[in-house]
């Protein structure tokens, strides 16, 4: 069974967030969109720079009920240490869960064997804790947080307008489709 439309697995873990450290587990990603944004490694070079996008896009991220949570195998320690010493990690107001167990990077399948780190993946997940997107790229290659934002807003509108999809491409206000039989080899 592949990992989209899948329930997110029980788990638990301290992250930093806003200054502090906070435990959570899958029940607080519920009954919010969330995303899950995996990645190798603190003090490392693309994972600032991709951390640093979504952090400049929080606040939009927030408005649109979605909850950000960073997940990377190094501790809730290390986390402050990065953000209290990188500028651009120090804009973060997200949860940067510590996953030192690997347990959340292995329930989403993308710890990289015998290393210990996780992949570079993304998830969306609605509010019933269904992950409805993912995205795992190359260790060289840096996700777009304006992507992220789109495949939001297209996961957000199926799931708020039944028997819609969205295209390639789609923005949000641009037409949707109605999948029916007189679509079927006229696209």
């Amino acid at each position: 069974m592949g990992i989209v439309n899948s329930e997110i697995k029980p788990f638990k873990a301290t992250a930093f967030k806003q200054g502090k450290f906070v435990d959570i587990t899958e029940a607080d990603v519920k009954g919010k969109w969330a995303v899950f944004f995996f990645y190798p490694a603190d003090f490392t070079f693309v994972c600032p720079t991709e951390l640093g996008d979504v952090a400049d896009k929080y606040a939009e991220l927030q408005k649109m009920g979605v909850e950000v949570f960073s997940v990377s195998t190094d501790t809730h320690f290390t986390h402050k240490a990065w953000h209290d010493a990188s500028e651009t990690i120090g804009k973060i107001q997200y949860f940067m869960v510590g996953d030192q167990t690997g347990t959340i990077t292995n329930n989403f399948g993308v710890m990289r064997e015998g290393q210990g780190l996780a992949d570079r993946a993304t998830f969306i997940i609605d509010p019933q804790g269904v992950i409805q997107a993912v995205e795992i790229t190359a260790e060289g290659i840096g996700r777009d947080a304006d992507d992220l934002l789109r495949k939001i807003k297209a996961a957000q509108y199926v799931a708020s307008h039944p028997g819609e999809v969205c295209p390639a491409k789609w923005k949000e206000g641009a037409a949707t489709l109605k999948p029916s039989l007189d679509l079927v080899g006229k696209i």
